[in-house]
């Protein structure tokens, strides 16, 4: 990372770390208007260090190789139309695929957070799906902690040198759950039951969301494998630009 970098990195950190920790005036997309404002300007905050970071690993990805882009674009487009099928929930959110366990894969978690808040933008103005109020907390939940989660469980899996596939697979079915677990945590922490508190109200949104989440992770992880077979055979000097590793034995 370069000097430039690295100063605007601290600068994104600090700016995080100002705003991210400001106290609170009120006691898998969250709908807008459904958090209050201080928390949405908290998430926004958070998501700023992720977001810089992300788009200087996109800018070094593509300065290797301009035709890295086909690749990235490939994953952008799969996060937007695997997370526009959504099934409606009751708490307010509603669940659906996220599709960044394959962008986290194949380009590391830092660039997911790029892809990701371009396409809650474009499902916020084009679907009425999320918000922008709320873009922060989705960006956090979708495009931060879930393809962080997705990456760190594939790299794990090949230092134990599990299957490549099955590494993939729950990698992506994971981190999509993850996302979920990080969505009822927000939505507890900006409405805590009266008694048991965030605990509680995480338990309840977790298990509004589990019926329908379950299944859909398993579908998600399932049909990232299936595209990276594809890209495998028929992208495979497209996956050696990016510098994807070989299968693990």
């Amino acid at each position: 990372m370069t000097k430039k970098e690295k100063r605007i990195m601290t600068l994104a950190v600090a700016f995080a770390f100002t705003f991210g920790v400001m106290p609170v005036s009120y006691a898998m997309h969250i709908m807008e208007g459904y958090l209050p404002l201080g928390y949405c300007l908290v998430w926004g905050a958070v998501c700023v260090p992720f977001l810089a970071a992300g788009f200087f690993s996109i800018r070094r990805t593509l300065g290797e190789n301009r035709k890295n882009i086909t690749v990235l674009a490939m994953a952008g487009a799969f996060i937007f139309v695997i997370s526009s099928l959504k099934i409606p929930s009751v708490t307010g959110s509603c669940s659906h695929m996220t599709g960044t366990g394959l962008g986290a894969i194949l380009f590391g978690p830092s660039a997911v957070s790029i892809l990701g808040i371009i396409v809650l933008i474009f499902q916020a103005v084009l679907l009425a799906h999320g918000g922008l109020t709320t873009l922060g907390a989705n960006t956090f939940s979708m495009a931060v902690a879930g393809p962080f989660v997705a990456f760190g469980i594939y790299k794990l899996c090949g230092k134990l040198k599990v299957n490549r596939y099955v590494s993939v697979f729950l990698a992506a079915a994971l981190g999509d759950l993850f996302t979920y677990c990080v969505t009822s945590l927000q939505l507890a922490l900006a409405y805590p039951a009266e008694q048991g508190g965030v605990a509680l109200s995480a338990a309840k949104f977790l298990g509004v969301f589990a019926p329908t989440q379950l299944p859909l992770a398993i579908i998600e992880g399932l049909l990232t494998t299936v595209i990276i077979i594809a890209l495998e055979s028929y992208a495979g000097p497209e996956l050696s630009s990016i510098g994807f590793a070989k299968p693990h034995h």
